[in-house]
Order: structure tokens, then C-alpha cells, then sequence
């Protein structure tokens, strides 16, 4: 089985210039292409810059630094990523954008060779119908930034080979990634309980519980997190954050987008993050108790569905979100009276029952292997 020494991106946005500059650092060539030339300019720039705060840190010589810049080529169209082992999708988020692209790509790609999609929601093996030859088709999804982010989901379809998984998760080991290995499903293990906590704090904001700002305070100091949900949505781009919501929309009404995140995400317009200062120890558990029924209820739901187990749920939020306390064992930490008093309102707002692996709480963090 040949190994992945050239891989080609398509979608030269922030998660493909991300991804590639990941590539060239670890020794691959990479091939970029984008229907945007300017995108490609600007991946190339993104590329170059990444690969010269490397060699400012002493990571990589000013020699190692070029010849990573000289594996980067351009391609003027989709047939020209023949020439690659491994193709990656990286274009906006959105279902039908996606299965046109696959359907010409895989059409013009060699059986053997790769294709992946970094979608963060959409299910893999819905997109994989629109493929010629399925069984080579996966799921790699980054999280931003990509270049230096340690963690990506490996997601397999219902048609995705065993040879594909593999030498997929191979290729990702040699460019230093922690992977994550995903049942497929909408949201994965990360995005299924990351975007409703953004969604929630949206609500929060709708419901008049403090300014964007508060809250982002809050679940600072609740999850022990560097940045809140709104400062992160303002780098992801709020309009990003609004369709990842939005591709979750199979999964229930709780999943809807709030009114503000609408908003902002339709205008592209970042959250302004004030704050309106002191907020009584009242409203701080009302916003905390938004943000934690966003990552308890889903990351229940997922574990119904195998989706993963908890140490590879909280493995990841630590890694790529660097939640200091990750929803698995915050619900060990905080008993099932804490998380049923947190999702009780929220069940019955939405008449979802308590997901069966509510019951698995105390010992959810100490259960099952680090990666399904």
C-alpha cells in the first residue's frame, strides 16, 4: 500500500492553508487549488509565514524552512490533483457545494488514491454517495488553526475500506496529529457538543443573561477554557459557526440556531465582546447552566450512539478546544443530581428524554478506551 508523500488541498481558505502548511512542515509536497486564484495567493502567503515563525522559534533551519516552501505547488484545475495520493476538501460548508465537487473530483482521481473532506458536521457517508469509488472516501476533520492544532477526527463512512482508514491515519501520525477516531454521525465526537455550547451561549445573549462578554467570562471560569464561545466564533468567523450550526439541524430541534447567533452569522458580523460588569451569583449560574447543558446533553446523545467514548469526547476537548475540564469528567465531577438539575429544563423545553447513558455518570472518565 503506498504511503502519502503529495497531497493535494482543495479550498485555499483558513482551514486549507491551515492543512497545508501542516503537510510541507512534515516532509510531504503539497498541491494546492482553489476556483478563487486570490485564495491561493493568500494560502501560499499563509504558508510561507507559518514556515518562517518556525524558524524564528528554532523549530526548523532557514534551509529546512525553503525546501518546505519549494513543496508547494499550484494546480489551475481538479484534474491536475490526479498527480496526488491523498485529496483533501476544504471548501465552505455546505452539502451541495460539497457533492458536486466529489462528484467531479472522483471522477478524474485513480481508485487508489484518497479523498477526504474536512467537513465538521456533515456526514460522511451522505457526501460519499456522490463519489465514484466510495470505499476510498473519509472523513479528516482539522481543527483550526490546522497548522498547529494537534488534533483531527478520522471519521469512516458506512462504505470508507479498511485500507483507507488506515493509511489515512497513518499519514496523519506522520504529520503529528492526535487522531481521534470517530463513528460517523453529524458533529462527530468535538463539533456535536461544541457548536450547541456556542449555540447556548447565543441563547444566553437572547435571553438577556449578560452581554457576550459575561459570558465568555463564565465559561472561561466553568470550563477552565483560554477563550469563550464568543471570542472563539468571532475567529472561526461567525458565519462558519452559523452553518456548522446549522448542518446539526437532523439532530433536533434543541440544535436550532439561536435569534443572535442568526444574526451575526447572516451579516458576518463579529460579537462585540463588552461586558456589563459585576453579574450576580444568580445570573452567572443561569449562563453557566446554558453553556453545560450545550456540552452535557449532546455529548449524552452521542455516547447513545457510539459515536465515542468519553476519555477520546475529553481527549479532544482538551487537545483542540483546551477545555481544562472536559464534559465527561465535569459531569463525574458534578454527580448525576448536578446534571440532571442542569439538562431537566432543556428536556423538557424540547420533550427529548434523558439520554440512557445519563446513567454512566461517576464513571465516565475512568470508562472504556481513549479512542473507540
Amino acid at each position: 500500500m503506498k504511503e502519502v508523500q503529495r497531497v493535494g488541498i482543495v479550498g485555499c481558505g483558513l482551514m486549507g492553508s491551515g492543512i497545508a502548511a501542516n503537510v510541507v512542515q512534515h516532509g510531504l509536497e503539497v498541491v494546492l487549488f482553489d476556483a478563487a486564484s486570490a485564495a491561493v495567493e493568500r494560502a501560499q502567503a499563509v504558508i510561507a509565514r507559518h514556515l518562517r515563525r518556525r524558524q524564528e522559534k528554532g523549530e526548523m533551519s532557514a534551509a529546512e524552512a525553503a525546501e518546505a516552501e519549494e513543496r508547494v505547488r499550484t494546480a489551475r484545475g481538479l484534474a491536475e490533483m490526479a498527480a496526488a495520493d491523498l485529496v483533501i476538501e476544504a471548501v465552505f460548508e455546505e452539502f451541495s457545494l460539497k457533492a458536486s465537487l466529489f462528484a467531479e473530483l472522483s471522477s478524474g482521481l485513480p481508485e487508489d488514491r484518497l479523498i477526504a473532506t474536512n467537513t465538521s458536521c456533515l456526514r460522511v457517508s451522505d457526501l460519499q454517495r456522490h463519489l465514484r469509488g466510495p470505499e476510498r472516501f473519509l472523513g479528516l476533520h482539522y481543527f483550526s488553526p490546522a497548522q498547529v492544532n494537534p488534533v483531527v477526527e478520522l471519521v469512516r463512512g458506512e462504505r470508507t475500506a479498511a485500507w483507507a482508514l488506515e493509511l489515512a491515519e497513518r499519514f496523519l501520525v506522520r504529520t503529528g496529529k492526535t487522531v481521534i477516531r470517530c463513528r460517523d454521525s453529524h458533529g462527530f465526537a468535538i463539533n456535536r457538543f461544541f457548536c450547541p455550547y456556542t449555540n447556548q451561549a447565543a441563547r444566553a445573549l437572547d435571553a438577556g443573561l449578560g452581554a457576550a462578554g459575561d459570558i465568555d467570562a463564565v465559561a472561561s471560569a466553568t470550563l477552565d477554557a483560554p477563550a469563550g464561545p464568543f471570542a472563539v466564533m468571532n475567529l472561526i468567523k461567525p458565519r462558519i459557526n452559523l452553518q456548522a450550526v446549522r448542518n446539526l439541524a437532523p439532530l433536533g430541534a434543541f440544535y436550532a440556531p439561536a435569534s443572535a447567533l442568526v444574526a451575526h452569522g447572516e451579516a458576518d458580523r463579529p460579537f462585540a465582546l463588552e461586558t456589563s460588569g459585576s453579574l450576580a451569583p444568580e445570573r452567572r449560574r443561569q449562563i453557566a447552566d446554558h453553556l453545560l447543558a450545550g456540552c452535557f446533553l449532546p455529548v449524552l446523545q452521542a455516547l447513545d450512539e457510539e459515536v465515542a467514548e468519553p476519555a477520546a469526547i475529553d481527549l479532544g476537548a482538551r487537545l483542540a478546544l483546551r477545555f481544562g475540564r472536559p464534559p465527561c469528567a465535569l459531569m463525574d465531577e458534578l454527580g448525576k443530581a448536578e446534571v440532571e438539575r442542569i439538562l431537566r429544563p432543556w428536556l423538557e423545553r424540547f420533550d427529548l428524554p434523558m439520554p440512557a447513558s445519563f446513567h454512566r455518570i461517576g464513571s465516565l472518565a475512568s470508562s472504556g478506551p481513549e479512542q473507540p
